[in-house]
C-alpha cells in the first residue's frame, strides 16, 4: 500500500503525520470546487481506504474514475483490489456516499478469467 503524503491531513481530529505509515485522512483535489475525502487504514490484514467525493462543499457518492484514482493512488498497478456488497445481514452504512477498497494482506484476491469480463 502506498499513501499520497501530499495530500495528509496533519492536524484537527483527524489529523497523522508521515510516521502513521498507511493510516490517516487525506484530502485529494479534483479541480477548484470539488476533493475526494479518503481514510486509509491496514489493520487486522487488510489494507483500506474509505472514500467520499465533495463538490462545492457537498457530499457526493465517488464516480468510478474518482474510485480508479484512488486504487492507483494507493496501490500498485499490478495489484488487485476489491469493492465487497457483503450479505444484508452484514451490511454496514455510516455514511451514504462512502465507498470502500479492500485488499488482503495475508492472501491474493481470486479474479475470473478476463474472458468472462470481455474482450481484452
Amino acid at each position: 500500500m502506498k499513501t499520497p503524503n501530499q495530500y495528509r491531513i496533519t492536524n484537527g481530529l483527524m489529523g497523522s503525520s508521515n510516521n502513521d505509515a498507511n493510516c490517516g485522512m487525506f484530502k485529494i483535489p479534483i479541480s477548484n470546487r470539488s476533493y475526494l475525502q479518503v481514510i486509509s487504514s491496514d489493520g487486522m490484514d487488510w489494507e483500506h481506504v474509505s472514500v467520499v467525493a465533495y463538490s462545492d462543499k457537498k457530499a457526493r457518492t465517488p464516480t468510478w474514475s474518482e474510485m480508479c484514482k484512488i486504487k492507483d493512488m494507493f496501490w500498485e498497478n499490478t495489484e488487485c483490489v476489491v469493492q465487497y456488497h457483503p450479505p444484508k445481514l452484514e451490511y454496514v452504512n455510516n455514511h451514504s456516499h462512502c465507498l470502500h477498497l479492500w485488499k488482503s494482506i495475508k492472501s491474493n484476491i481470486i479474479m475470473p478469467p478476463t474472458i468472462l469480463v470481455g474482450l481484452k
